[in-house]
């Protein structure tokens, strides 16, 4: 730059200073940030081996950082049990440090309730670590559908820098295969498990694990605590029946896929089974009496519901897709 003449000099710093904002604008955001700050997680100890992380009463949202879902772990004398991965790769990041915060045991395998989203993003991080993914056998479709990857681009526009361009679906080691007794058993240091399958109900490949030591359950998205459940086209009716399978596994303690812990399962399922029960019963009549959805919508008393989290959010969409549900259901009784 020495041998640039003044004039020359005062030129290209103009030329730098009008070409900068263009450049700045083509350069794609993920380019652009920081890598995004680390989040610190707290895990809740529920029993000696048995910890959760609860996340946001809400919908994933730049606010949250995509934290809005629940996932735990089981410490045993030869490694530790994951049950889901949160929904942003930061956030299993974070995991895997307050895992380590408590245990010097190295995270072995990880149970994938579903491939949605708020539970799965974090995969990437935890299997960073070597351990083994297990998921339902349904998960291939899920993971591979166009829904996947409309979710994922969404999410990073949305959930942005915590999802980015380096944020990837990652697929199970084992995709697990149901018999008759819907019930895969194992062991892992002295601590027997069983992965339950539930599939059919909020997704197509549900999975809730139990530890029997302690009687804990974790149930993924079967059910909410404190929040209205996102239904959007799920089976309600087999939904409604896999809440009876969790009051048959009778667990001391039962965490959700959002919502605190409960020890008192009978309860805590109510909200989930009631709103389901009613979206079935007011959309159903609506189908019956050919009430178009809008009109029944609008017509629907849903003051029982509007004050919980995610009412607004969600309410709509599952009153659509349990009407557009009961007329399937109507059309295979005829």
């Amino acid at each position: 730059m020495k041998h640039l003449t003044p004039a020359f000099a005062a030129a290209a710093a103009l030329l730098n200073k009008l070409l900068l904002p263009a450049m700045l604008a083509l350069t794609p955001p993920a380019a652009l940030a920081a890598a995004p700050p680390e989040i610190q997680l707290a895990p809740v100890k529920l029993t000696e081996r048995v910890y959760y992380f609860r996340g946001d009463s809400g919908m994933a949202s730049a606010a949250n950082k995509g934290f809005m879902s629940n996932a735990g772990f089981v410490i045993t004398n030869d490694g530790v049990v994951v049950f889901d991965a949160l929904g942003t790769p930061v956030l299993g990041a974070a995991m895997l440090k307050a895992i380590r915060s408590v245990t010097a045991q190295p995270v072995r395998r990880i149970i994938v309730s579903h491939y949605h989203a708020d539970h799965v993003y974090g995969l990437q991080a935890l299997k960073a670590g070597g351990a083994e993914i297990w998921a339902h056998e349904n998960g291939r479709r899920a993971l591979g559908s166009d829904e996947a990857q409309q979710r994922l681009a969404q999410r990073r526009k949305d959930l942005f820098p915590w999802v980015d361009d380096a944020t990837r679906l990652v697929p199970a080691d084992r995709w697990l295969s149901f018999k008759q007794d819907k019930r895969v058993p194992f062991e892992l240091g002295g601590v027997r498990f069983q992965v339950i399958d539930a599939s059919g109900a909020h997704s197509d490949d549900d999975l809730m694990l139990y530890v029997e030591e302690g009687r804990v359950l974790f149930a993924g998205d079967l059910y909410f605590t404190g929040r209205i459940p996102f239904v959007g086209n799920a089976d309600s009716r087999q939904w409604l029946l896999a809440l009876d399978r969790i009051s048959e596994v009778g667990p001391a303690i039962a965490i959700p896929g959002h919502g605190a812990a409960s020890t008192d399962t009978g309860r805590d399922l109510k909200l989930t089974r009631d709103y389901l029960l009613y979206l079935r019963r007011v959309m159903g009549e609506a189908v019956d009496n050919m009430t178009g959805f809008e009109d029944a919508y609008r017509q629907t008393d849903w003051s029982a519901f509007e004050k919980y989290p995610a009412f607004e959010a969600a309410n709509r969409l599952n009153a659509f897709g349990t009407y557009l549900l009961m007329e399937r259901e109507s059309l295979q009784k005829k």
